[in-house]
C-alpha cells in the first residue's frame, strides 16, 4: 500500500542513483587494455567468416571467395597491431583461433561442399569435411605449442593459406581446367583438398608473414621482397595473382622440405653391423 507520499519511490530511487555514482566516481578509471586493438580486427575476421558462409547459402560464390580472403587480411592485421601495441595475450590466441576456424575452416568447407562436391553425397561431404576438420586439428597443436614468440615459420600450412588456396582453384576454375586439360573441375577439386588437409597437420616448415620491423628486414630482405611482390600480384591480377602466389608459396614451402629430407638421407652414415 502507498504512504500517502506522492513521489516518495521517486526521490529514493534518484538518491540511490547519486550514491551509485558517487562510488563509481572514486574508482580509479579502467584504462583501454592493449589486447582491445588487435582482438578488433580478430572479429573482423570472425564477421568476414561469416557472411561468406552467408553468402555460400546464396549462391554467390566469388563474394564468399573473395569475403575469406578479406578475413585472412583482417587476420594478418590482428597479428600485427598485437605486436605493434604489445597486446599479445591467451585470451586473444584464444579469439583467433576461434574465428579463424570459422573463416578458415568451415566457410571454405561450406563453400567447396556446395560449389563442386555436393553431388558426390557421403563422399563429398566427407571430403569437403577435411578443412575445418584438418584445420581445427592445427589451431589446436598451435595454441598448445605456443609460447609466446612469433616464430619465422609454421610448422604445417597454415589454415589461412589453405583456405585461400581453395578459394583460389574456385575463383580460377574454368582456367586450371584449361591448364590442365580437364573434362570436369571435380578432380581437381578433390586431390586439391586432400592434399591441403594433410599439409596442415604435416610437420613441413612454411614460411610466416614477415615482420614489419627494421631488424627482421634486414635479417630476411628476400622474404620481405619476395612478400612485397606477392602483393604487387595479388594487387595487379586479382585471381590469377591469387593463385600464383599460392602455387609459388607452396612450392616453395615443400621443395625445402624436400630437399632437407634427400640431403638428410645422403649425409646419414650407413649403420654397418659386424660380427663380434
Amino acid at each position: 500500500m502507498s504512504d500517502g507520499r506522492p513521489g516518495l519511490k521517486q526521490r529514493r530511487f534518484r538518491q540511490r542513483l547519486s550514491a551509485y555514482r558517487e562510488v563509481r566516481a572514486q574508482r580509479p578509471r579502467r584504462g583501454i587494455p592493449r589486447s582491445a586493438v588487435p582482438s578488433f580486427f580478430t572479429l573482423m575476421n570472425l564477421l568476414a567468416g561469416f557472411m561468406a558462409i552467408i553468402q555460400v547459402y546464396e549462391g554467390n560464390f566469388v563474394n564468399a571467395g573473395w569475403l575469406i580472403v578479406l578475413a585472412g587480411f583482417f587476420d594478418a592485421l590482428d597479428g600485427m597491431m598485437a605486436r605493434l601495441t604489445n597486446g599479445t595475450s591467451l585470451f586473444g590466441v584464444e579469439l583467433d583461433s576461434l574465428s579463424d576456424i570459422v573463416s578458415f575452416g568451415v566457410a571454405p568447407s561450406f563453400l567447396i561442399y556446395v560449389f563442386a562436391l555436393e553431388d558426390f553425397g557421403t563422399t563429398g561431404m566427407l571430403v569437403a569435411s577435411l578443412p575445418a576438420i584438418c584445420g581445427a586439428v592445427r589451431l589446436a597443436r598451435f595454441n598448445v605449442g605456443f609460447d609466446g614468440e612469433k616464430k619465422d615459420y609454421f610448422t604445417g600450412l597454415p589454415i589461412p593459406v589453405a583456405a585461400a588456396v581453395i578459394v583460389a582453384v574456385i575463383l580460377n576454375g574454368d582456367f586450371v581446367r584449361t591448364v590442365l586439360d580437364q573434362g570436369s573441375n571435380h578432380r581437381i577439386f578433390i586431390t586439391s583438398v586432400i592434399v591441403l588437409s594433410g599439409l596442415m597437420i604435416s610437420n613441413i616448415p612454411f614460411d610466416a608473414i614477415p615482420r614489419p620491423n627494421a631488424a627482421y628486414m634486414k635479417l630476411h630482405p628476400l622474404k620481405v621482397v619476395a612478400f612485397i611482390v606477392g602483393a604487387i600480384l595479388l594487387v595487379m591480377f586479382r585471381e590469377e595473382g591469387l593463385l600464383a602466389v599460392l602455387l609459388i608459396y607452396l612450392a616453395v614451402g615443400m621443395g625445402r622440405a624436400l630437399y632437407q629430407f634427400a640431403m638428410a638421407v645422403w649425409d646419414a652414415d650407413p649403420q654397418t653391423n659386424t660380427d663380434s
